[in-house]
């Protein structure tokens, strides 16, 4: 068996990135806050609302201008890819987007949410720099740990997203587990899917 290591130090200080950063594993990460972490093919919701001509029109808009610009930047990414995805979906929904949104819980749990949706449930959403999805879901992970340190709420869902490729994430308060989707949702092609699922969590 392997012996567990200590990743965190207790008197050093961590921001969210700083777990971007670490060279560990991420359930090696996580198990120093307690939580399991488990690959699975998620069930999502799944919003039974029309909202297919607002979604095909951004689907449509992107579809057009990818050709044009180039996204070798986060913030290239950001502008044209996730941007205007999250606008239309707090439009359909009428939710709150906080967007760089600061939050200290302890010196383990603070730094800056990139782009946080609110309505009945949360959801947040960050953006993977480096194009680094596996990294980026460890950073996603324990910032939903610091949102469920500080809401009322046993399941949290959230999204890591290099602009065309998103992948969830959910958070389960009681089990203190984090599960992370096997399935990729990619832009343009799958972004009916990707805006059903997003409007599904935050109903």
């Amino acid at each position: 068996m392997i012996p567990q290591i200590k990743i965190l130090q207790e008197d050093q200080s961590y921001t969210f990135s700083s777990y971007f950063d670490l060279p560990y594993e991420t359930d090696d990460i996580l198990r120093e806050f307690h939580y399991s972490f488990i690959k699975t093919e998620l069930s999502l919701p799944q919003t039974d609302r029309t909202v297919v001509d607002e979604l095909l029109l951004i689907k449509e808009k992107i579809r057009k201008v990818l050709p044009l610009i180039s996204l070798s930047s986060e913030t290239a990414r950001r502008e044209t890819l996730v941007a205007p995805i999250l606008l239309e979906i707090i439009a359909i929904c009428n939710c709150q987007l906080k967007i760089e949104y600061p939050l200290r819980v302890s010196d383990r749990l603070k730094g800056t949410l990139d782009y946080l949706l609110q309505s009945t449930h949360y959801l947040l959403v960050i953006e993977a720099k480096k194009d680094d999805l596996t990294k980026g879901f460890t950073q996603l992970a324990v910032e939903l740990i610091a949102l469920s340190e500080i809401t009322d709420q046993d399941i949290f869902y959230g999204a890591v997203t290099t602009g065309n490729l998103w992948q969830f994430g959910k958070l389960d308060k009681i089990e203190k587990t984090i599960y992370q989707d096997i399935n990729l949702f990619k832009i343009p092609n799958d972004l009916l899917d990707l805006g059903k699922v997003l409007l599904g969590i935050l109903a």
